[in-house]
């Protein structure tokens, strides 16, 4: 694995924890979006970052100063992927959109460069043709605050060349991650696979009037030791990705998706309450009552 420059397609919640990880151990990134506002927000997150790793892992000033110092930002994608050894894509989990840019990047990436996807839920076969490389593509992803959380699952596709396969375990080692190998394509990895059906039955329970976050939450960690519920977890995780994930369900006929799509919009996403980052999600941040110490009484 020779990758010494990195792009990251997408500087929301985990494209920019992608871009700072990466910086973090040394290699120097690129972090694409398609507006200025997208990647002032981004800078605000990396300028955030810098103090949740002097916290979390115990970075001095001079590390977090030098990896904000490895980033660069532009909505020009040609330019941000000029150099790049591997694009990383963390765009919206919506079909047309990343067909969209997958035509584009292949078009306008050297020759050289491996893509990988950062979907929660997609499989790289999917994209595959868009790419105009697909023995370059495969599929790279993330569990959310990834210097704490740190998995990185490889999803490789029947025609994806085991070289490369190889060299994004090893890109996943090198920037702190335990590397998950995958060898046969899955809607959502292993994580998700384990996830995402929790998350969908708490929703489930909430919409249908069961009970109430903190109760389902507290339900969860006292009964099976987890450090945190389902509901801290949405917030964690952001609302967006939930939302794209339960409305394309709901698209495709899943009509209690769509109801659960539809709360999240109008109860959540659309009064900026998208969970832990802005402050307010299920829980009110930065204090949230899943940390308060009788919460579980």
């Amino acid at each position: 694995m020779d990758y010494k420059h990195i792009t990251i397609a997408g500087g929301g919640v985990l494209g920019s924890q992608i871009a700072f990880q990466s910086a973090f151990f040394g290699f120097e990134v690129t972090v694409y979006d398609i507006t200025e506002e997208a990647l002032e927000e981004a800078d605000k997150r990396f300028k955030t970052y810098k103090g949740i790793y002097q916290k979390d892992m115990k970075a001095t000033n001079e590390q977090v100063d030098n990896t904000y110092k490895r980033i660069s930002m532009s909505t020009d994608l040609a330019e941000a992927v000029k150099n790049a050894d591997l694009v990383v894509e963390a765009i919206p989990e919506v079909v047309s959109i990343k067909e969209e840019f997958y035509t584009k990047l292949g078009q306008v990436a050297p020759e050289k460069t491996v893509f990988a996807s950062n979907s929660s839920t997609f499989l790289p076969s999917q994209f595959a043709q868009f790419t105009g490389r697909p023995e370059k593509f495969l599929a790279l992803h993330f569990a959310n605050e990834i210097w704490k959380n740190n998995i990185g699952e490889v999803m490789k596709h029947e025609g994806t060349e085991e070289k490369h396969f190889n060299d994004l375990l090893e890109f996943a080692g090198a920037i702190g991650m335990v590397p998950i190998p995958i060898y046969k394509e899955q809607p959502g990895y292993i994580l998700n696979s384990l996830l995402v059906p929790l998350l969908s039955a708490a929703q489930s329970l909430l919409i249908k009037g069961v009970s109430d976050p903190e109760t389902i939450d507290k339900t969860w960690v006292i009964s099976t030791g987890a450090p945190v519920g389902p509901f801290a977890f949405l917030d964690i995780i952001g609302l967006h990705t939930p939302y794209n994930l339960q409305k394309a369900k709901g698209d495709a006929g899943d009509e209690e998706a769509a109801k659960i799509a539809e709360y999240l919009k109008t109860e959540f996403i659309d009064k900026g309450h998208t969970g832990k980052l802005a402050g307010k999600g299920f829980y009110e941040y930065p204090n949230p009552r899943y940390l308060e110490k009788d919460f579980l009484k």
